[in-house]
């Protein structure tokens, strides 16, 4: 039986709230744009035309391998950061709406620094290098990342934006110390890995099967990188420079501990809209 694009739309919903998905509205258009070549706008205009069988059938062959776990993000290839349309592939996390929280605070310390220059470390997908470049024009961005893939993916996110006058990607891994030619910096911010080792497979399948191991594992304790960012690569920043990451849950006071170690002051803990701690940043005030 011949089914509208509206009718199929509600269908997917469906399928998707049952299912206890997070975001049903959003993913079940996400998916039949995607299967069906429609923008969200050409979606909305053609909601009550009947959609071929053939359309209709790759949409619920999306619908099911997300169903199975595959992230919609991943099945489509893009997903939307701080109004960024972004390329996402399986080599880079994909953004979260909590990592917005650490966009905002940075780019509030970055707005009185004219010019600033910036260090996204670990930068995945490039996603927070490269909205604080879309929000600061006098501001400069390096998208340091090790995974060939992720730079891949960071150098096509800058085009796709038309931030390459501002922004530029750079190898580098963030538990090497940073080598000297890279010169100095007003912000370092960092989503680095966070998670437990031990805690690994405990994750969600649609994270621990498809989501990059080397972008989750933050160490025994989750911790790994806090502890050398801080400490080796405070050697980049500027007096006064800022200190800017985020943390997963319960880590926000520990990774307080370790940046007041380390020189930094000025320190303050920010909650995510699901009011969990979700950023932590300071200053350098000494050298330790």
């Amino acid at each position: 039986m011949a089914i509208t694009y509206h009718n199929l739309y509600l269908d997917l919903r469906r399928a998707l709230r049952l299912a206890g998905a997070p975001s049903p509205d959003l993913e079940a258009r996400e998916l039949v744009c995607f299967a069906t070549g429609k923008t969200k706008e050409e979606l909305l205009s053609v909601g009550g035309l009947y959609i071929s069988n053939d359309l209709e059938h790759r949409a619920r062959a999306l619908l099911e391998r997300h169903l199975n776990g595959e992230p919609v993000a991943y099945l489509i290839g893009e997903w939307e950061f701080y109004g960024l349309p972004l390329d996402i592939t399986p080599d880079v996390l994909i953004p979260r709406p909590d990592t917005e929280v650490l966009v905002d605070k940075a780019i509030a310390f970055c707005n009185e620094k004219n010019p600033c220059r910036i260090l996204d470390l670990c930068a995945g997908s490039g996603c927070v290098g490269l909205a604080l470049a879309s929000q600061l024009p006098h501001a400069r961005v390096i998208l340091g990342e090790l995974s060939e893939g992720a730079l891949k993916v960071c150098r096509q996110n800058t085009r796709r934006n038309g931030l390459t006058s501002q922004v530029s990607t750079l190898q580098v891994d963030a538990l090497v110390k940073p080598a000297s030619t890279l010169g100095t910096f007003d912000c370092l911010v960092s989503n680095p890995p966070y998670i437990p080792s031990a805690d690994v497979v405990t994750l969600d399948t649609s994270v621990k099967d498809f989501e990059p191991l080397m972008a989750l594992d933050g160490g025994d304790d989750g911790l790994d990188f806090y502890r050398y960012i801080a400490k080796e690569w405070k050697s980049i920043l500027k007096p006064n420079g800022g200190l800017y990451f985020e943390v997963g849950i319960d880590q926000a006071e520990a990774v307080m501990g370790i940046m007041a170690d380390q020189g930094f002051g000025n320190l303050e803990i920010v909650k995510d809209l699901g009011d969990i701690p979700r950023v932590v940043y300071g200053t350098l005030c000494q050298q330790v």
